[in-house]
């Protein structure tokens, strides 16, 4: 099997490398980018309960999910808009026992909420840690519709190969003509938490740590190898 995989392989790249050159053609590669003020905030923070049964866990994770509910509406936000996890439940073990005595059960979820107005962030963060019962927060900032924030990186890249070319055919007295092939990677920023914490103890009327900051422009890169033809 492997030999004729090797085979395979080799009678590829043979193939790869008899195929003829575009002829009267010029190659030109380059990166764009395309960068943004963030539109989205995406918040991110765990629902976590323990008591001594699993039922009453269950009971008490799903009496926090109606009170983030409840406080999603005191905010003026559909509680549709956010997306919630499946439930995990887990025996809690006093492992100073000899024999690992069973203490109780934790039940946790995940909570994902996206919020286009920015002034809500603050509130609905500091109301969530009243709670008490939330843990691993975290918001995140990005663009809502990421594939054409790519797509503007993508023309950016190809009209700087395009200039590329441009001055490849004037230098050599030819005429640049249309594209004949084109390769395109792009690349979407990956998330960056711009505020992580636990159960913080904020006290009232004082700013969170990022309230005077803008958020991190979004960057998004891409970069193009195209083949032209020249006249």
């Amino acid at each position: 099997m492997k030999r004729i995989a090797i085979a395979l392989l080799f009678c590829s790249i043979l193939a790869a490398a008899q195929q003829p050159p575009i002829l009267n053609s010029v190659t030109a590669g380059a990166d764009g980018k395309y960068e943004a003020a963030p539109d989205t905030a995406v918040i991110q923070f765990n629902i976590a309960t323990q008591e001594n049964t699993s039922q009453a866990a269950y009971a008490r994770a799903s009496k926090a999910v109606d009170q983030v509910r409840q406080l999603m509406r005191n905010n003026g936000i559909d509680p549709a808009s956010a997306q919630i996890g499946g439930y995990s439940i887990s025996p809690v073990f006093d492992y100073k026992s000899p024999k690992r005595k069973l203490i109780g059960y934790t039940v946790n979820t995940g909570v994902t909420l996206k919020l286009k107005d920015f002034s809500k962030i603050g509130p609905i963060v500091q109301q969530l840690t009243d709670l008490d019962l939330t843990d691993s927060q975290s918001i995140i900032y990005t663009l809502d519709n990421m594939e054409a924030a790519k797509a503007k990186a993508v023309a950016d890249a190809y009209h700087k190969a395009r200039a590329t070319a441009e001055i490849i055919a004037n230098a050599s007295s030819r005429q640049l003509g249309d594209l004949l092939q084109a390769s395109v990677d792009s690349f979407e920023p990956g998330p960056r938490p711009i505020m992580a914490y636990g159960k913080l103890q904020v006290s009232a009327g004082v700013s969170a740590p990022t309230e005077q900051f803008t958020p991190q422009t979004v960057t998004v890169t891409a970069h193009v190898n195209a083949i032209f033809a020249l006249k």
